[in-house]
């Protein structure tokens, strides 16, 4: 039942790698980019995409950028996990937390 939020989380997960590299060595290429992440570089580029059409990094002539955007949704990330963190665990059974 939760196999297709794992998948997600894992490719949010993703997603989330390649904008904290995009920011931290901004201007980036998907090359340079690939081979610091250690990802095949087609994963790479659909990070890209997607992260493109969020708003988060736009492409530069020497490669992407992280947007505005980007350095505020990261500011407040762990802020939003927390809140994921903390529905998850809303989840568990009450039962099986005093074992």
């Amino acid at each position: 039942m939760l196999e297709k939020l794992k998948t997600e989380i894992e490719l949010q997960a993703r997603h989330l790698e390649v904008l904290r590299v995009v920011a931290a060595n901004q201007p980036i290429g998907i090359m340079k980019l690939a081979d610091l992440l250690g990802l095949p570089y087609h994963r790479v580029r659909y990070s890209l995409r997607v992260l493109e059409g969020m708003g988060y990094i736009r492409a530069s002539p020497s490669g992407a950028v992280a947007t505005g955007r980007a350095l505020e949704y990261l500011d407040g990330l762990d802020g939003d996990i927390d809140e994921m963190i903390a529905l998850l665990e809303g989840m568990r059974d009450p039962s099986s937390q005093n074992l």
